[in-house]
Protein backbone atom coordinates (compact mmCIF):
# COMPACT_ATOMS: atom_id res chain seq x y z
CA UNK A 1 0.00 0.00 0.00
CA UNK A 2 1.52 3.36 -0.67
CA UNK A 3 -0.62 6.89 -1.24
CA UNK A 4 -0.36 10.52 -0.79
CA UNK A 5 -2.92 12.64 0.77
CA UNK A 6 -2.82 16.56 1.98
CA UNK A 7 -1.79 17.18 5.79
CA UNK A 8 -5.43 18.64 6.93
CA UNK A 9 -7.43 16.39 4.86
CA UNK A 10 -5.45 13.28 6.85
CA UNK A 11 -5.84 14.68 10.27
CA UNK A 12 -9.63 15.23 10.26
CA UNK A 13 -10.51 12.31 9.08
CA UNK A 14 -8.43 10.48 11.34
CA UNK A 15 -8.93 12.36 14.34
CA UNK A 16 -13.24 11.83 13.45
CA UNK A 17 -12.50 8.57 12.74
CA UNK A 18 -10.78 7.75 16.17
CA UNK A 19 -12.98 9.81 17.85
CA UNK A 20 -14.82 6.79 19.86
CA UNK A 21 -12.50 4.57 19.90
CA UNK A 22 -12.24 2.63 23.24
CA UNK A 23 -9.84 3.91 25.81
CA UNK A 24 -9.59 0.33 27.07
CA UNK A 25 -10.41 -2.14 24.13
CA UNK A 26 -11.73 -5.76 25.12
CA UNK A 27 -8.95 -7.25 22.07
CA UNK A 28 -6.39 -4.73 21.14
CA UNK A 29 -7.39 -4.66 17.53
CA UNK A 30 -10.32 -2.66 18.38
CA UNK A 31 -8.02 0.43 19.55
CA UNK A 32 -7.17 0.61 15.67
CA UNK A 33 -7.95 2.53 12.51
CA UNK A 34 -8.44 0.55 9.59
CA UNK A 35 -7.21 2.29 6.52
CA UNK A 36 -8.05 0.88 2.42
CA UNK A 37 -6.33 2.49 -0.35
CA UNK A 38 -8.39 2.31 -3.42
CA UNK A 39 -7.15 2.45 -6.97
CA UNK A 40 -9.92 4.53 -7.74
CA UNK A 41 -7.97 7.10 -5.47
CA UNK A 42 -9.71 7.23 -2.44
CA UNK A 43 -9.03 6.37 1.14
CA UNK A 44 -11.23 4.79 3.70
CA UNK A 45 -10.74 4.96 7.49
CA UNK A 46 -13.01 2.94 9.51
CA UNK A 47 -12.97 2.60 13.58
CA UNK A 48 -15.46 0.15 15.19
CA UNK A 49 -16.10 -1.16 18.73
CA UNK A 50 -19.10 -3.35 18.58
CA UNK A 51 -21.22 -0.43 19.18
CA UNK A 52 -20.38 2.52 17.64
CA UNK A 53 -18.99 2.77 14.26
CA UNK A 54 -17.16 5.31 11.86
CA UNK A 55 -16.31 5.48 8.40
CA UNK A 56 -15.09 8.28 6.45
CA UNK A 57 -13.47 8.80 2.85
CA UNK A 58 -11.07 10.87 1.44
CA UNK A 59 -9.25 11.66 -1.79
CA UNK A 60 -5.62 10.38 -2.29
CA UNK A 61 -3.36 9.87 -4.84
CA UNK A 62 -2.94 6.04 -4.50
CA UNK A 63 0.00 4.41 -6.22
CA UNK A 64 -0.79 0.70 -4.78
CA UNK A 65 -4.01 0.46 -3.12
CA UNK A 66 -4.02 -2.00 0.26
CA UNK A 67 -5.55 -2.45 3.64
CA UNK A 68 -3.91 -1.72 7.14
CA UNK A 69 -4.57 -1.70 10.52
CA UNK A 70 -2.98 1.15 13.10
CA UNK A 71 -3.34 2.63 16.36
CA UNK A 72 -6.32 5.23 16.05
CA UNK A 73 -5.09 7.62 18.86
CA UNK A 74 -1.16 7.43 17.84
CA UNK A 75 -2.13 8.08 13.95
CA UNK A 76 -4.61 10.94 14.95
CA UNK A 77 -1.68 12.95 17.20
CA UNK A 78 0.98 12.02 14.44
CA UNK A 79 -1.61 13.61 11.77
CA UNK A 80 -1.93 16.25 13.89
CA UNK A 81 1.64 17.15 14.51
CA UNK A 82 2.61 17.04 10.88
CA UNK A 83 3.85 20.07 8.97
CA UNK A 84 1.63 21.39 6.89
CA UNK A 85 2.76 19.75 3.76
CA UNK A 86 1.91 16.59 1.68
CA UNK A 87 1.98 13.12 3.26
CA UNK A 88 3.52 9.89 1.87
CA UNK A 89 2.06 6.76 3.71
CA UNK A 90 3.54 3.78 2.79
CA UNK A 91 3.50 -0.36 4.03
CA UNK A 92 6.92 -1.48 5.02
CA UNK A 93 6.48 -5.17 5.88
CA UNK A 94 4.46 -5.11 8.85
CA UNK A 95 5.04 -1.62 9.57
CA UNK A 96 3.54 1.73 8.16
CA UNK A 97 6.09 4.71 7.25
CA UNK A 98 4.54 8.51 7.56
CA UNK A 99 6.61 10.46 5.91
CA UNK A 100 6.16 14.70 5.79
CA UNK A 101 8.76 17.36 5.03
CA UNK A 102 11.09 16.29 7.06
CA UNK A 103 9.00 13.71 9.45
CA UNK A 104 9.69 10.29 9.37
CA UNK A 105 7.33 7.62 11.71
CA UNK A 106 7.25 4.44 11.86
CA UNK A 107 4.11 2.29 13.32
CA UNK A 108 3.20 -1.19 13.84
CA UNK A 109 0.49 -2.48 12.25
CA UNK A 110 -2.31 -5.02 13.94
CA UNK A 111 -3.66 -8.06 12.37
CA UNK A 112 -6.43 -6.37 9.88
CA UNK A 113 -7.70 -9.87 9.21
CA UNK A 114 -8.68 -10.23 12.80
CA UNK A 115 -10.78 -6.92 12.68
CA UNK A 116 -14.49 -7.21 12.91
CA UNK A 117 -16.80 -6.46 10.00
CA UNK A 118 -18.37 -2.94 10.00
CA UNK A 119 -21.92 -3.04 10.20
CA UNK A 120 -23.74 -2.43 6.84
CA UNK A 121 -25.68 0.86 6.85
CA UNK A 122 -29.18 0.37 7.40
CA UNK A 123 -31.63 2.28 4.36
CA UNK A 124 -32.06 6.02 4.30
CA UNK A 125 -35.17 6.80 6.85
CA UNK A 126 -35.24 10.28 5.94
CA UNK A 127 -32.12 13.86 6.12
CA UNK A 128 -32.97 16.48 8.69
CA UNK A 129 -31.00 19.92 8.02
CA UNK A 130 -27.43 19.83 10.12
CA UNK A 131 -27.97 23.11 12.06
CA UNK A 132 -31.66 22.12 12.96
CA UNK A 133 -30.64 18.62 14.18
CA UNK A 134 -27.20 19.96 15.80
CA UNK A 135 -29.29 22.55 18.29
CA UNK A 136 -32.58 19.89 18.84
CA UNK A 137 -29.77 17.23 19.96
CA UNK A 138 -28.05 19.88 22.24
CA UNK A 139 -30.88 21.01 23.69
CA UNK A 140 -32.55 17.73 24.65
CA UNK A 141 -28.91 16.41 25.36
CA UNK A 142 -28.83 18.35 28.82
CA UNK A 143 -31.47 16.31 30.44
CA UNK A 144 -29.87 12.89 29.53
CA UNK A 145 -28.65 10.76 32.41
CA UNK A 146 -24.84 10.42 33.09
CA UNK A 147 -25.58 7.42 35.48
CA UNK A 148 -24.17 4.39 33.11
CA UNK A 149 -25.84 2.15 35.83
CA UNK A 150 -29.29 3.49 34.20
CA UNK A 151 -28.61 2.89 30.70
CA UNK A 152 -32.24 3.39 29.67
CA UNK A 153 -31.94 7.53 30.90
CA UNK A 154 -28.84 7.63 29.28
CA UNK A 155 -30.37 7.41 26.14
CA UNK A 156 -32.96 9.76 23.80
CA UNK A 157 -36.16 8.72 22.93
CA UNK A 158 -36.61 9.66 18.85
CA UNK A 159 -40.26 9.51 18.17
CA UNK A 160 -40.71 9.70 14.24
CA UNK A 161 -44.63 10.41 13.30
CA UNK A 162 -44.30 11.50 9.33
CA UNK A 163 -42.48 15.19 8.86
CA UNK A 164 -42.58 15.65 12.79
CA UNK A 165 -39.00 14.22 14.60
CA UNK A 166 -39.73 14.20 18.73
CA UNK A 167 -36.36 13.86 20.91
CA UNK A 168 -37.34 13.75 24.68
CA UNK A 169 -34.69 12.42 27.57
CA UNK A 170 -34.60 12.69 31.18
CA UNK A 171 -32.52 11.82 34.37
CA UNK A 172 -35.24 11.62 36.68
CA UNK A 173 -34.64 15.49 37.78
CA UNK A 174 -35.54 17.23 34.58
CA UNK A 175 -37.23 16.42 31.48
CA UNK A 176 -36.32 18.24 28.33
CA UNK A 177 -38.46 17.77 24.91
CA UNK A 178 -38.04 19.20 21.43
CA UNK A 179 -40.13 18.74 18.53
CA UNK A 180 -38.68 19.68 14.94
CA UNK A 181 -39.57 18.36 11.06
CA UNK A 182 -37.72 16.46 8.68
CA UNK A 183 -38.22 15.04 4.98
CA UNK A 184 -38.62 11.45 5.01
CA UNK A 185 -38.01 8.89 2.79
CA UNK A 186 -42.16 7.68 3.27
CA UNK A 187 -44.52 10.04 4.27
CA UNK A 188 -46.34 7.63 6.55
CA UNK A 189 -43.17 6.50 8.87
CA UNK A 190 -43.92 5.73 12.17
CA UNK A 191 -40.90 4.61 14.53
CA UNK A 192 -39.82 4.82 18.05
CA UNK A 193 -35.30 4.52 18.17
CA UNK A 194 -33.79 4.88 21.50
CA UNK A 195 -30.14 6.95 20.60
CA UNK A 196 -27.48 7.17 23.14
CA UNK A 197 -26.84 10.82 24.59
CA UNK A 198 -23.20 10.72 23.38
CA UNK A 199 -23.44 9.36 20.15
CA UNK A 200 -26.36 11.36 19.14
CA UNK A 201 -24.37 14.31 20.35
CA UNK A 202 -21.07 13.33 19.05
CA UNK A 203 -23.20 12.59 15.50
CA UNK A 204 -24.87 15.67 15.50
CA UNK A 205 -21.78 18.63 16.57
CA UNK A 206 -19.45 16.50 13.61
CA UNK A 207 -21.64 16.25 11.13
CA UNK A 208 -24.26 18.92 11.86
CA UNK A 209 -22.26 21.68 9.63
CA UNK A 210 -22.39 19.53 6.55
CA UNK A 211 -25.52 20.95 5.85
CA UNK A 212 -28.07 18.21 5.04
CA UNK A 213 -27.54 14.98 7.16
CA UNK A 214 -29.18 11.55 5.94
CA UNK A 215 -30.90 9.35 8.87
CA UNK A 216 -30.68 5.35 8.62
CA UNK A 217 -33.35 3.57 11.36
CA UNK A 218 -33.11 -0.47 11.53
CA UNK A 219 -35.37 -1.94 14.20
CA UNK A 220 -36.81 -5.59 14.57
CA UNK A 221 -35.04 -6.99 12.45
CA UNK A 222 -32.39 -8.34 14.01
CA UNK A 223 -29.75 -5.68 14.74
CA UNK A 224 -31.20 -2.54 15.76
CA UNK A 225 -29.35 0.26 14.42
CA UNK A 226 -29.13 3.87 13.61
CA UNK A 227 -26.70 5.32 10.91
CA UNK A 228 -25.90 9.18 10.06
CA UNK A 229 -24.31 10.00 6.95
CA UNK A 230 -22.65 13.68 5.40
CA UNK A 231 -19.90 15.02 3.44
CA UNK A 232 -18.29 11.73 2.74
CA UNK A 233 -18.70 10.66 6.34
CA UNK A 234 -21.37 7.49 8.30
CA UNK A 235 -21.27 6.72 11.87
CA UNK A 236 -23.51 3.89 13.41
CA UNK A 237 -24.70 2.83 16.66
CA UNK A 238 -26.77 0.06 18.34
CA UNK A 239 -29.95 1.13 19.82
CA UNK A 240 -30.61 0.90 24.21
CA UNK A 241 -32.22 -1.94 24.37
CA UNK A 242 -35.30 -1.21 26.69
CA UNK A 243 -38.67 0.87 27.14
CA UNK A 244 -38.15 4.21 28.15
CA UNK A 245 -40.65 5.91 30.47
CA UNK A 246 -43.89 7.20 30.09
CA UNK A 247 -42.80 10.73 30.49
CA UNK A 248 -44.96 12.68 28.24
CA UNK A 249 -47.28 12.66 30.77
CA UNK A 250 -45.40 14.69 32.80
CA UNK A 251 -46.15 17.72 31.66
CA UNK A 252 -49.26 19.54 33.07
CA UNK A 253 -52.15 19.85 30.99
CA UNK A 254 -52.94 23.32 32.85
CA UNK A 255 -50.74 26.02 35.28
CA UNK A 256 -52.69 28.00 36.66
CA UNK A 257 -49.33 30.40 37.68
CA UNK A 258 -46.79 31.58 35.08
CA UNK A 259 -44.02 33.98 35.29
CA UNK A 260 -42.18 35.63 32.07
CA UNK A 261 -38.57 36.95 32.70
CA UNK A 262 -35.30 38.02 30.88
CA UNK A 263 -33.60 34.87 29.83
CA UNK A 264 -30.20 36.98 30.22
CA UNK A 265 -31.03 38.57 33.34
CA UNK A 266 -32.00 35.60 35.08
CA UNK A 267 -29.07 33.50 33.66
CA UNK A 268 -26.39 36.03 34.92
CA UNK A 269 -28.42 36.64 38.31
CA UNK A 270 -28.75 32.54 38.66
CA UNK A 271 -24.92 32.61 38.01
CA UNK A 272 -24.00 35.74 40.90
CA UNK A 273 -26.74 34.36 43.60
CA UNK A 274 -25.13 30.97 43.07
CA UNK A 275 -21.64 31.02 43.69
CA UNK A 276 -22.58 31.23 47.88
CA UNK A 277 -24.60 27.76 47.16
CA UNK A 278 -22.63 25.20 48.84
CA UNK A 279 -22.45 21.79 46.65
CA UNK A 280 -26.19 20.21 46.54
CA UNK A 281 -27.93 23.30 48.26
CA UNK A 282 -30.83 25.32 46.10
CA UNK A 283 -31.45 28.49 44.58
CA UNK A 284 -34.49 29.73 46.16
CA UNK A 285 -36.88 31.67 43.63
CA UNK A 286 -39.69 33.72 45.15
CA UNK A 287 -42.29 35.19 42.44
CA UNK A 288 -44.44 38.22 43.57
CA UNK A 289 -45.78 41.38 41.38
CA UNK A 290 -43.37 42.40 39.10
CA UNK A 291 -40.28 40.79 40.64
CA UNK A 292 -38.53 37.57 41.41
CA UNK A 293 -35.84 37.69 44.09
CA UNK A 294 -33.06 34.71 44.17
CA UNK A 295 -31.38 33.90 47.48
CA UNK A 296 -28.83 31.24 48.33
CA UNK A 297 -27.26 30.22 51.66
CA UNK A 298 -28.61 30.49 55.39
CA UNK A 299 -27.96 30.73 58.66
CA UNK A 300 -23.87 31.50 59.34
CA UNK A 301 -23.28 30.21 55.69
CA UNK A 302 -22.74 32.64 52.84
CA UNK A 303 -25.61 34.18 51.17
CA UNK A 304 -27.03 36.26 48.18
CA UNK A 305 -29.47 37.74 46.89
CA UNK A 306 -30.48 39.61 43.96
CA UNK A 307 -34.34 40.99 42.32
CA UNK A 308 -35.47 40.80 38.99
CA UNK A 309 -37.83 42.50 36.91
CA UNK A 310 -40.48 40.03 36.23
CA UNK A 311 -44.24 39.33 34.74
CA UNK A 312 -46.33 37.15 37.44
CA UNK A 313 -50.22 35.65 36.34
CA UNK A 314 -51.64 33.83 39.25
CA UNK A 315 -50.75 33.89 42.95
CA UNK A 316 -46.81 34.64 44.58
CA UNK A 317 -45.18 31.91 44.54
CA UNK A 318 -41.60 30.16 45.65
CA UNK A 319 -39.37 27.38 44.34
CA UNK A 320 -35.79 26.47 45.12
CA UNK A 321 -33.53 24.71 42.19
CA UNK A 322 -30.40 22.87 41.62
CA UNK A 323 -28.21 25.49 40.37
CA UNK A 324 -26.88 24.04 37.49
CA UNK A 325 -30.42 22.23 36.43
CA UNK A 326 -31.65 25.27 36.35
CA UNK A 327 -28.66 27.08 34.05
CA UNK A 328 -28.83 23.96 31.58
CA UNK A 329 -32.51 24.82 31.36
CA UNK A 330 -31.96 28.21 30.67
CA UNK A 331 -28.97 28.09 28.30
CA UNK A 332 -30.92 25.31 26.31
CA UNK A 333 -33.58 28.01 25.34
CA UNK A 334 -32.58 30.58 22.04
CA UNK A 335 -35.24 32.98 22.98
CA UNK A 336 -35.07 36.59 24.79
CA UNK A 337 -37.58 35.72 27.62
CA UNK A 338 -38.19 32.46 29.86
CA UNK A 339 -41.90 31.56 30.57
CA UNK A 340 -42.16 29.32 34.08
CA UNK A 341 -45.68 27.59 34.39
CA UNK A 342 -46.16 26.30 37.85
CA UNK A 343 -49.06 23.68 38.91
CA UNK A 344 -47.71 23.50 42.82
CA UNK A 345 -44.45 25.15 45.10
CA UNK A 346 -43.74 21.32 45.00
CA UNK A 347 -44.42 20.07 41.45
CA UNK A 348 -42.13 19.70 38.34
CA UNK A 349 -42.25 23.55 36.49
CA UNK A 350 -41.86 23.71 32.67
CA UNK A 351 -39.64 25.97 31.02
CA UNK A 352 -40.89 27.69 27.57
CA UNK A 353 -39.21 30.42 25.82
CA UNK A 354 -40.68 33.62 23.81
CA UNK A 355 -39.81 36.38 22.12
CA UNK A 356 -41.66 39.19 23.82
CA UNK A 357 -43.39 40.14 27.16
CA UNK A 358 -46.98 39.53 25.77
CA UNK A 359 -46.39 37.06 23.23
CA UNK A 360 -47.11 33.02 23.04
CA UNK A 361 -44.76 31.08 24.68
CA UNK A 362 -42.93 28.41 21.74
CA UNK A 363 -43.82 24.85 23.05
CA UNK A 364 -41.43 23.44 20.41
CA UNK A 365 -38.63 23.39 23.09
CA UNK A 366 -40.12 22.35 26.38
CA UNK A 367 -37.72 21.99 29.39
CA UNK A 368 -39.29 19.89 33.03
CA UNK A 369 -37.25 20.86 36.29
CA UNK A 370 -38.20 19.16 39.44
CA UNK A 371 -37.91 21.81 42.44
CA UNK A 372 -36.13 20.53 45.35
CA UNK A 373 -38.09 20.89 48.57
CA UNK A 374 -37.20 24.20 51.17
CA UNK A 375 -38.22 24.34 54.62
CA UNK A 376 -40.97 27.28 55.21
Amino acid sequence: MRFRVERDVLADAVTWTARSLPTRPPVPVLAGVRIEADSSGTIQLSSFDYEVSARSQIPADVSEPGTVLVSGRLLAEISRALPAKPVDVVLDGTKVVVTCGASRFTLLTMPVEDYPNLPVMPPVSGTVDGDAMTHAVAQVSVAASRDDTLPLLTGVRVEIEGEKVTLLATDRYRLALRELTWTPASPDISTVALVRARTLSDAAKSLGTAGSVAVSLSTGAGVDLIGFEAAGRQTTSLLVDGDYPAVRRLFPDETPIHAIVSKAQLTDAAKRVALVAERNTPIRLSFSDGQVVLDAGQGDDAQASEALEATLVGEDISVAFNPQFLLDGLGALDTTFVRMSFTHPNKPVEFTGQESLDGEDDKGYRYLLVPIRFAS
